[in-house]
């Protein structure tokens, strides 16, 4: 019971990294939120957070909009009287060259994977510094690291969110409140539907592993950064599951 009614929002949590995440820490003990975009799943991850003994809440919010960025933050302090952590997972993936990325394609990506990390996590910070206790957890990508073709929009918010993390990290720390991301490989999750199967083959030929991630070998890294003693020294860290793709 490593999360032990700390309150913990998920955005995302309705599949892929953010279900795995949400029922690890249903099983740990924590109080939960969970958003996303898709009502039916959504209904279905809280129900399983429920029998796995957490107290657990869902609501329906599509993070590229501002008020469903901050949603799930602004629910959980209004049910649990504040938040302990917070784990920015929502994202969408879409693939193109640069050169045949739409003004709309770039600004879509930006509000989902990156802007709503910002909003978030802001309306958190109130709350995590008056307690002097807070985590906060971004899921980006090693795409955001070392670039990927066909992903110029993917690859620039993710690596704005490592830099977000790097600098908030330095900001707030002090004040008991760490903030780190998480930088997977290729996971095996709807996520990577909309990528082509060619470009998913080679990928996995490159990698060290010889294979895709699974969401469930994912998940114990965003339990080790919201736990004690685990993830205290954490700060400002890039953390990689990511089959050898990136070796910093």
């Amino acid at each position: 019971m490593q999360l032990n009614n700390k309150r913990c929002v998920i955005s995302g949590a309705a599949s892929g990294i953010g279900a795995a995440i949400a029922q690890l820490y249903a099983r740990e003990g924590a109080k939960l939120v969970l958003t996303d975009r898709d009502s039916d799943k959504l209904a279905s991850m809280v129900e399983i957070c429920r029998q796995l003994g957490a107290t657990c809440e869902g609501v329906v919010a599509d993070v590229g909009d501002v008020a469903g960025a901050t949603a799930g933050v602004d629910r959980c302090i209004t049910l649990y009287a504040g938040i302990d952590v917070l784990v920015n997972n929502a994202g969408m993936l879409t693939q193109a060259r640069c050169s045949d990325i739409t003004l709309q394609m770039w600004e879509e990506m930006m509000a989902v994977d990156l802007r709503s990390v910002f909003l978030a996590t802001q309306r958190a910070l109130p709350s995590m510094l008056a307690q002097s206790w807070g985590r906060v957890i971004n899921i980006a990508s090693q795409l955001g690291i070392k670039g990927g073709a066909e992903l110029c929009h993917y690859a620039a918010a993710k690596a704005g969110v490592i830099g977000f993390t790097k600098s908030l990290a330095l900001e707030v720390s002090a004040s008991n409140v760490l903030v780190n991301a998480i930088a997977p490989g290729p996971i095996e999750t709807p996520l990577i539907d909309g990528i082509n199967s060619a470009w998913k083959q080679a990928k996995a030929t490159e990698l060290p592993l010889g294979r895709f991630g699974r969401a469930e070998e994912v998940a114990p890294v965003a339990l080790l950064l919201a736990s004690e003693p685990g993830g205290n020294l954490f700060v400002g860290q890039t953390l990689g599951p990511n089959s050898g793709d990136v070796m910093p």
